[in-house]
C-alpha cells in the first residue's frame, strides 16, 4: 500500500487473502462506525484477513468520504463485487461486498431509507443464497424522536413477510444492526419500549430465525457497550427457519471492537450448503 491509505485508487487491485467456499455461506456482518477515510481502509484491512468473511454486509456506512474510502479499500483487497447504495441526507447506508462470487442486486421491498436495506442473490457453488443487509436508524434527535426508527422497522416489518417471494427457493439470511435487544435480554434496558421488542419478534413471526440463538439459546452476549459498560446484543443474524438446520456457527468478534477499529463487535456466521442426505461434498467450512 502507498504511505497515505485513503490514496487506493492507484493501485491494482489485490487477489482475495483467502479462497470463498464453494459449499458454504461465509458471512461476516461488520458496524463501521461512520468511519473516516483512513479508519475505513483499515477496517477492509482487517476484514480482508477473515478467512470467513466471503460475504459482508456493512452497517452504518458514512454516505461521504469515508463510506467512499471503505468502498474502494474492500475493492482493493479483493472485494470485486459490492453494492454500495447511494444515501439520502440522513448519512448513513448499508453495504453488501463479495470476495469472488457475484451479487445479483433484488428489491426486498423496504420502501422507506431503502438505501439502509439493499439485498442480493448470491451464487455459492451450484447453490443460491438470499441477503439482505439491514441498518436501523438510531432514536435520532429530540425534535424527530424516534421518527426515521419506526418509519423504517415498519417498513421492513413488511417487507419480511414477502422474502420467500423476493429469493424463492434458498436459504434467507438478513444481517444488521437492529439498534434493538431481544425480550429478556441481560442485563435489562428499560430504554427500550414495546414497539421495539415487537419489531425484534416480527422476525420470527415472519419467518425467520435467530441464528445466534438457535446455536446458544442460553448464553449472554453482547455486540456494544455503553458509556456505563453495559452490554447491549444490538447486532443481529436471521435465517429463514426451514434452513436454520443449516447454521454451522454463529459467533461475535470483539477483535476489531477491542482494537479500536469500530464499536461494534462483528459477527460471523456460516451455513452449510451441501446439506442434502447421502450429499458427497465434505461438510467443512
Amino acid at each position: 500500500m502507498t504511505d497515505d491509505p485513503t490514496q487506493l485508487s492507484l493501485l491494482t487491485p489485490a487477489m482475495p487473502r483467502h479462497s470463498a467456499s464453494t459449499t458454504h455461506a461465509r458471512i461476516l456482518l461488520f458496524n463501521s462506525q461512520h468511519a473516516s477515510a483512513a479508519r475505513a481502509c483499515r477496517q477492509a484491512e482487517w476484514i480482508s484477513r477473515q478467512e470467513t468473511a466471503d460475504l459482508v454486509v456493512l452497517t452504518e456506512v458514512s454516505a461521504g468520504p469515508g463510506g467512499a474510502a471503505l468502498v474502494e479499500a474492500l475493492h482493493h483487497f479483493g472485494y470485486t463485487h459490492v453494492i454500495a447504495p447511494a444515501a439520502t441526507d440522513d448519512g448513513y447506508r448499508t453495504v453488501l461486498a463479495s470476495r469472488t462470487t457475484a451479487l445479483e442486486p433484488v428489491d426486498a421491498g423496504v420502501s422507506f431509507l431503502p438505501h439502509r436495506a439493499p439485498s442480493a442473490v448470491a451464487t455459492i457453488g451450484d447453490s443460491k443464497i438470499g441477503i439482505l443487509g439491514l441498518y436501523v436508524p438510531s432514536r435520532g434527535p429530540r425534535q424527530r424522536r424516534n421518527e426515521n426508527k419506526r418509519g423504517f422497522q415498519e417498513a421492513v416489518t413488511a417487507a419480511l413477510y414477502d422474502l420467500p417471494q423476493v429469493f424463492p427457493d434458498m436459504p434467507v439470511v438478513v444481517a444488521g444492526d437492529l439498534n434493538v435487544i431481544e425480550p429478556g435480554h441481560k442485563p435489562p434496558h428499560k430504554v427500550f419500549g414495546a414497539w421495539e421488542y415487537t419489531f425484534y419478534d416480527s422476525f420470527a413471526k415472519a419467518g425467520l430465525t435467530d441464528a445466534f440463538r438457535y446455536l446458544h439459546p442460553d448464553t449472554i452476549e453482547h455486540s456494544w457497550f455503553g458509556r456505563t459498560g453495559l452490554g447491549f446484543r444490538f447486532d443481529h443474524v436471521f435465517t429463514s427457519a426451514e434452513h436454520a438446520h443449516l447454521v454451522r456457527a454463529c459467533a461475535y468478534d470483539h477483535g476489531p471492537r477491542t482494537a479500536s477499529l469500530t464499536d461494534h463487535a462483528a459477527m460471523t456466521t456460516t451455513l452449510s450448503l451441501t446439506d442434502a442426505p447421502g450429499s458427497t461434498t465434505p461438510d467443512v467450512p
